[in-house]
C-alpha cells in the first residue's frame, strides 16, 4: 500500500536516484517529496558509496506513502575500467557495509585531494576547503571537484570542467582505486540485497551479461537516459533470454545544471512489477 490506495504492477518507479548524501542537489527528505510531486509510488536513493541519506528518505516516504528502497551506486573494477553498480534491498545499519563504504568514500577523498593538487600545478587557484564545500559532508565526486570550479569563475559550466580538466584523459583526471565486482556482490548478497548492472550502454553485449551472471549479477539497467531505443532494446532482448532482472532510472541528480545532467525524475517509465521481481531474487537466508 502507498498513499490511500494499493499499488498496481504498472505504477511508476524510478530506481536510479541521487541526494545531496553524494553528488545530488537536494536533500533526500526533498528528493522523495518531488518523486510524490512525479507521480513516483517508489524510488531506489542510490546515493554514490554511500547509504546516508536512506533513513531521512525512508521516513519522508512514510509520511508521504512512497515506498524508499534502501539502495547504494559502487563503482567497481571492470575490463573496460570503471563499471557502476546498483544495489538494492541493503540494510543500512550493517556493519559490514558501514566499514566497505567507508573505504570506498576514504578513496574518493584521496582521489579529490589528488585531483586538486594537479589543479594547482595547473595554476588554479583552488584547494580541498572548496571541494569540501560543494560536497557539504557528502560521498565526494568529480562533479563536487566541477562546481567549485565553476564557483571559482574558472570554468563557466560543468561539462567545461570535465572537458578541459576532469575527464579521462584531461591534466587533472585522477583513477580511483576500484573494488572488484565479486567483493561487491558478494558483500550485497550476504546483506539480502541484489545488484544491478548500471548504464552498460553498449558494453551490455551477451558475453558481458553471460560473465557477469556467473560472478554475481542479478540484473541489468536496461532502461537508462543513455540507452536510445534500438540499444535498449537490444539489452532488453539479452537480459531476458539470460533470466536476469530488469531495473531502470532516471539517474536524477536534481534540476539540470549549465546543460550538465543525466535524467528527469521518474522519465524512464518503469513500472513497479520490475521492482516486485527484484525483491523476489532477493538470497534466501541461510
Amino acid at each position: 500500500m502507498t498513499g490511500s490506495r494499493a499499488v498496481t504492477g504498472t505504477d511508476p518507479v524510478d530506481l536510479h536516484v541521487h541526494s545531496t548524501a553524494s553528488d545530488g542537489m537536494f536533500a533526500p527528505a526533498e528528493v522523495v517529496r518531488r518523486a510524490a510531486g512525479a507521480g513516483l509510488v517508489a524510488i531506489a536513493l542510490t546515493d554514490h558509496d554511500t547509504v546516508a541519506g536512506v533513513p531521512e528518505a525512508v521516513a519522508a516516504g512514510a509520511d508521504l506513502g512512497i515506498r524508499v528502497v534502501p539502495g547504494c551506486e559502487f563503482s567497481v573494477l571492470a575490463p573496460w575500467g570503471e563499471m557502476h553498480l546498483l544495489s538494492y534491498f541493503i540494510p543500512p545499519d550493517a556493519p559490514e557495509l558501514a566499514t566497505f563504504l567507508q573505504h570506498c568514500r576514504d578513496d574518493r577523498s584521496r582521489r579529490g585531494s589528488e585531483m586538486v593538487r594537479k589543479l594547482q600545478v595547473l595554476g588554479i587557484a583552488i584547494d580541498d576547503e572548496d571541494v569540501h564545500r560543494e560536497s557539504a559532508g557528502g560521498s565526494v565526486g568529480r562533479p563536487h571537484v566541477a562546481r567549485a570550479l565553476r564557483r571559482k569563475g574558472i570554468v563557466a559550466t560543468l561539462d567545461e570542467a570535465f572537458e578541459r580538466f576532469l575527464g579521462r584523459g584531461r591534466p587533472a583526471f585522477v583513477d580511483k582505486a576500484l573494488p572488484t565486482f565479486t567483493s561487491v556482490t558478494s558483500l550485497v548478497h550476504r546483506l539480502g540485497g541484489v545488484v544491478s548492472a548500471a548504464h552498460l550502454k553498449e558494453r551490455g553485449s551477451r558475453q558481458t551479461l553471460v560473465r557477469l551472471k556467473s560472478e554475481g549479477l542479478d540484473a541489468v539497467e536496461t532502461r537508462h537516459p543513455s540507452h536510445d531505443p534500438d540499444l535498449r532494446s537490444r539489452i532488453t532482448d539479452i537480459v531476458l533470454d539470460l533470466n536476469l532482472g530488469r531495473s531502470g532510472g532516471s539517474d536524477w541528480h536534481g534540476e539540470a545544471e549549465d546543460g550538465w545532467t543525466h535524467g528527469v525524475l521518474g522519465s524512464q517509465q518503469v513500472p513497479y512489477d520490475w521492482l516486485a521481481d527484484l525483491e523476489s531474487r532477493r538470497p534466501v537466508p541461510a
